[in-house]
């Protein structure tokens, strides 16, 4: 079944972002709280997990203004001060990859890891591979990305013909894998288009494609962030 066909998410009035003067919400009370920030390519990874599985009501969004945000978050919620985190059953734990693999193992809604031995070895091997991934390419902003983050994309590309049965990581089935990517390859795409005249789609036609397949899921499109306001944060981030 099409991806699009399992996808579980709804419309939704987001609630506004929080900075240092807002007051604490609730810890503990028996509400599941993802907390996060609308532009953080991290916390979207659990952000679309959440959605596709239809848990938009079981799990509510705490957004911080992560230039901005308030000292209860390390203080009384959790320490590391990074997001995502999600409290749930009485504790607080974080990590993205660690954090969407839990939703997957605790909570309902359509599966997104696959039952074939191939493909959960392959998923795994393309975790572990996300952090050299992400780090590759920033990096590169510093210098020439086409030839320092080019062998990056190229991964990509050489993972998506793994299973040729469908436009995904996995072939037919959208995953934990796609979700673990797409925020971040949405921002590249964007960024070294824009600064660097550098389309990552070109001579990539398995990654052009991918990226077309998840436009058409609500549940990660509700979390797309503003383009101008991205390649912005990231030229003063990356270039200053």
């Amino acid at each position: 079944m099409a991806a699009a066909a399992l996808d579980k998410s709804v419309p939704e009035k987001l609630p506004p972002s929080l900075d240092a003067t807002a007051e604490q919400p609730p810890l503990f009370d028996g509400t599941t709280k993802l907390y996060t920030c609308y532009t953080c390519p991290f916390a979207h990874r659990v952000w679309i997990t959440r959605n596709f599985k239809g848990l938009q009501d079981e799990i509510k969004l705490v957004p911080l203004i992560l230039q901005n945000r308030p000292a209860w978050y390390s203080e009384k919620v959790y320490p590391p001060n990074k997001v995502p985190s999600l409290e749930h059953n009485g504790k607080i734990t974080g990590e993205s990859l660690d954090l969407i693999k839990y939703l997957e193992s605790n909570f309902q809604g359509p599966s997104l890891l696959p039952e074939d031995p191939a493909k959960k070895e392959f998923a795994e091997e393309l975790f572990s591979y996300s952090d050299t991934f992400t780090r590759t390419v920033f990096t590169s902003f510093k210098g020439d990305p086409a030839k320092e983050a080019g062998p990056a994309f190229d991964h990509l590309e050489n993972a998506l013909h793994k299973f040729a049965d469908g436009p995904f990581f996995l072939g037919q089935e959208f995953s934990l894998v796609d979700i673990a990517y797409i925020p971040f390859v949405e921002r590249f795409c964007i960024f070294l288009s824009e600064v660097f005249k550098y389309d990552i789609t070109a001579g990539r036609p398995k990654l052009a494609a991918w990226i077309k397949e998840l436009n058409k899921i609500e549940a990660y499109k509700q979390t797309k962030t503003d383009p101008k306001e991205m390649v912005e944060v990231y030229k003063k981030r990356f270039m200053a």
